[in-house]
């Protein structure tokens, strides 16, 4: 039989890369990482990692063996879920992960319905955006993430993962109020009569940058971008103040009226999809199945909030 803490730790080193970062996780001095890992491989009986420069990888039995480690850290969890199913009130700590937009549209009245339901779990919510809490979230540092897709950009999903869908928010087009109506009929060429003007997206390697290229692209420019960030607060006061053009979601129009003025995006292009996704193990977890309902309560408390604002008389932004 193989020690499963070593196990779990050569699985570390899969998902972190490097000694460091599995010491650095487990609050592990890096030399004891390595020698556990060089008493599992004297357990196993063939070498498990191989010197890359100054790093290591794992051999091709190292994988094998950490896939099925894998499989029995899913057991395992499945029964931690049945575990607490068949407790009569839930405690525990549930981790959750969301990008910027959800974290503040979604997740606070989610905590509210969850602290009502449920006043003895305990709930950390980290702002990550999705290219990093969901390898995070393979590795367990987190229970459950709130994940986007935008249009023609599917996100790959690591292995042990599955998701829900939660809703699909709206993108538009923000310039600013003193822009004027555009003077092209068509989004597409709306889209195309900002070519020369300054634009502020999110950085390379995320999602909604590569998207937002691509349909730049797909009018027939190479968008001036001069601003870049996650934080699309940031977006909004940028374009409100003249500086620049984005594209924004819908769950950022949350709260006061803006001063930008939003229009459509060409068709195809003008909803992004919000999941949240969990490990295949933990999914059953009655903490990440009140978290998923708090959810969807919360995107229909919002719609419903929505429908009251407009049948009194209030606007949003155009």
């Amino acid at each position: 039989m193989f020690d499963l803490h070593r196990l779990r730790l050569l699985r570390e080193l899969k998902h972190r890369g490097t000694l460091a970062a599995v010491a650095s996780a487990l609050s592990y001095a890096p030399s004891s990482v390595s020698q556990q890992l060089s008493q599992l491989e004297t357990e196993v009986g063939v070498p498990l990692l191989e010197p890359v420069g100054r790093r290591v990888r794992l051999t091709e039995q190292a994988e094998i063996l950490v896939a099925h480690t894998e499989a029995v850290l899913e057991r395992l969890e499945r029964a931690e879920a049945d575990i607490a199913g068949s407790l009569a009130e839930l405690t525990g700590t549930l981790r959750i992960a969301s990008f910027q937009t959800a974290a503040l549209s979604l997740v606070p009245a989610a905590l509210r319905l969850l602290r009502d339901a449920h006043p003895r779990l305990r709930v950390h919510v980290t702002e990550r955006e999705p290219e990093e809490a969901l390898p995070a979230l393979q590795a367990r540092d987190f229970d459950l993430v709130l994940a986007e897709e935008y249009p023609g950009n599917p996100a790959p999903r690591p292995d042990g993962l599955e998701q829900e869908h939660l809703l699909d928010d709206v993108l538009r087009l923000a310039v600013p109020r003193t822009a004027g109506p555009p003077a092209a009929k068509s989004p597409m060429a709306a889209l195309r009569s900002l070519a020369d003007r300054p634009w502020v997206m999110e950085p390379h390697g995320t999602t909604a940058r590569h998207w937002a290229l691509t349909l730049c692209r797909s009018a027939g420019f190479e968008p001036d971008v001069r601003f870049e960030t996650t934080d699309l607060l940031l977006h909004l006061r940028l374009v409100e103040q003249e500086h620049a053009v984005a594209f924004l979601p819908g769950l950022l129009g949350d709260g006061p009226p803006t001063t930008v003025t939003l229009r459509p995006l060409p068709q195809g292009q003008g909803t992004r999809r919000i999941v949240t996704v969990a490990r295949r193990g933990s999914s059953r977890h009655p903490a990440v199945v009140a978290c998923r309902a708090a959810l969807r309560r919360a995107v229909a408390l919002r719609g419903e909030q929505a429908a009251e604002t407009e049948q009194h008389g209030g606007t949003a932004p155009q």
